[in-house]
């Protein structure tokens, strides 16, 4: 099946045909790139409905002036009939203006596409592996992980969309010194639960959400380790407590309708020893020397502080301020140094890889970049495309001041209650409401305000008064079949032009990495729908619904099923639902 070419892609053809035929016939010189070029709606929608650059940056590698570039692409563009014009502003951008039936093509393939509208094969079925979350496996999700999660769970969705495969991975820290202090935490409740009286000594984590593995292993087990050193029961409580977390973890993800792929065991990658195969490798390609680490610089060193020989990755070689070491003095791997492995892993099935951190492992992105550069390509000009994106903690507040809750967590807010408190929808909207790097609120009463202050009450009632209308319609036998779309005027064009975006905002969202650019779409187009609405309330012959004019009402209401294609297809990107009524 053929689908219809969306407006944005249809002209973007256009234009690139023009600057194909400008360098046969000799003005733009062969091999002219074209990947500069951008096609957008002008920042001042008065001055047209589309606005091109290609002048602009092709002028320079041609040798021409500017303007003189874009009255040659004017002139040929002016040549179709579904330009009404043509316009040079300023040093050579050009603003076009299109017919009416431009927009009523659109919204035909708006209709024609459905639930692909806005799909892409941009993406050409490279894959992307994303990690997030990969929280410690010491106990349930809390807010400090929800925005890492739904960003990274958006991105994910995002980039599938947009033409990519997409591997969802969970990295699991469960080969250091945090998941032995969990063991010890699960035997004290394991004493417990033999009718012990304890007290959970500072550095141990009291969390009620332990009691449960305790019970387990008393059930099992008997008191056959209440009295045993801590060599005998360490590693497996150690694997017990870690299996029974994550599972909470998989749970709490689950509320948020967060599902990965994959779930990868740092332990797993040191006992197969892929971290030793990764230092050979690089060793192998003078990427790592044994050498001795500088003492710590701005301050004097510790007294105790002596020169040791350590293997040291050549991470200045790709920009970090200094080599670092991949192990530690008494042989172990460096946080670091596991990582690296993990990221060489990571990089054997994907071509590209994107973490989502939080914003206190900021210091540590220049090194990774350095390593993973290092890994996919000896000398790092071919190293496959890695990002890392950093996420800021989330204030929770409550009547305008930070709020606490005590849980089960002991001492922090989990995931699970705050999704029982205002629902998935909210939670994941909102933390898309904001650029991940930046601060953010999380106001109890705020998100679940029915006002324009609300953004995902605003995206989700838009959707609701769409599907309202249509019901209603349809119960007065009024239906959007057979609709003459050349009735609809102006306003109702605007309307289109604004979905007419949303190919092209998810192509550019999924370039960027940025799912939250989609959250700021849908508040833009829900808020385009919502002042069209408003016109009824004054002017009854501006509803959708309008009695005496059926044919007018059909088109209307072809308008607003494509409206609420559009509002649907994002927020399924976004994963929330797009309610029916509200």
């Amino acid at each position: 099946m053929t689908h219809p070419k969306t407006l944005y892609a249809a002209y973007t053809d256009l234009i690139e045909t023009v600057l194909t035929d400008l360098v046969a016939d000799g003005l733009l010189p062969a091999g002219t790139s074209f990947a500069n070029v951008t096609l957008e709606p002008p920042r001042d929608a008065s001055h047209g409905d589309l606005a091109t650059n290609a002048a602009m940056v092709l002028a320079k590698p041609a040798g021409l002036n500017p303007r003189a570039l874009a009255e040659a692409i004017v002139s040929k563009l002016s040549q179709n009939p579904a330009i009404i014009s043509a316009d040079i502003a300023g040093p050579g951008f050009i603003n076009l203006r299109l017919a009416p039936q431009a927009w009523l093509d659109e919204l035909a393939a708006i209709a024609a596409l459905g639930a692909d509208y806005g799909r892409s094969a941009m993406g050409a079925g490279r894959k992307v592996n994303v990690e997030y979350v990969s929280a410690n496996p010491t106990g349930p999700m809390h807010m400090g992980h929800c925005r890492g999660a739904v960003v990274g769970d958006a991105l994910g969705s995002l980039l599938e969309f947009a033409g990519h495969g997409v591997i969802r991975e969970y990295y699991v820290n469960d080969a250091g010194a945090q998941v032995d202090v969990l063991a010890r935490s699960v035997h004290m409740r394991y004493l417990e639960a033999l009718g012990q009286s304890i007290t959970i000594p500072e550095g141990l984590y009291p969390g009620e959400y332990l009691v449960d593995i305790g019970t387990r292993l008393a059930a099992e087990f008997g008191a056959q380790y209440a009295a045993a050193p801590e060599g005998e029961w360490l590693i497996l409580f150690r694997a017990r407590a870690v299996a029974a977390m994550m599972d909470m973890i998989r749970e709490d993800l689950a509320t948020l309708g967060i599902k990965h792929d994959l779930f990868s065991s740092e332990a797993e990658l040191q006992a197969s020893g892929k971290v030793d195969a990764a230092e050979a490798w690089l060793r192998d390609h003078d990427l790592v020397y044994d050498g001795v680490l500088e003492a710590p610089k701005g301050k004097a060193p510790p007294e105790d502080w002596e020169p040791v020989q350590l293997p040291l990755f050549r991470s200045t070689k790709f920009g970090d301020d200094q080599d670092r070491p991949i192990k530690k003095s008494n042989g172990a791997w460096t946080y670091f140094g596991a990582d690296l492995a993990y990221h060489f892993q990571k990089a054997q099935t994907a071509d590209a890889l994107v973490d989502i951190w939080g914003a206190d492992h900021a210091g540590t992105v220049k090194r990774i970049k350095a390593a993973v550069a290092a890994l996919t390509s000896a000398d790092g000009a071919t190293a496959k495309p890695f990002e890392v994106k950093l996420v800021q903690m989330v204030q929770l507040m409550k009547g305008g001041a930070p709020f606490k809750m005590s849980k089960r967590s002991g001492n922090f807010v989990t995931l699970a209650d705050v999704v029982e408190m205002v629902g998935k929808d909210v939670v994941r909207f909102t933390m898309l409401t904001r650029k991940p790097d930046a601060q953010m609120d999380f106001d109890f009463d705020k998100v679940v305000e029915a006002s324009k202050d609300n953004p995902v009450f605003y995206v989700q009632y838009a959707h609701a008064r769409i599907r309202s209308t249509l019901r209603k319609a349809a119960d007065m036998g009024l239906t959007p079949s057979d609709a003459d779309l050349a009735r609809l005027g102006t306003e109702e064009l605007a309307l289109v032009a604004r979905a007419a975006q949303f190919p092209r905002e998810i192509e550019a969202a999924a370039r960027a990495r940025e799912p939250h650019r989609i959250a700021f779409y849908l508040y833009d187009l829900a808020g385009d729908l919502h002042a069209y609405w408003n016109l009824g309330n004054d002017r009854p012959e501006k509803r959708f619904i309008v009695e005496q004019d059926a044919a007018l009402t059909a088109a209307r209401l072809f308008l607003g099923q494509a409206i609420g294609q559009v509002i649907r297809n994002g927020l399924r990107v976004l994963g929330v639902e797009a309610v029916e009524t509200m």
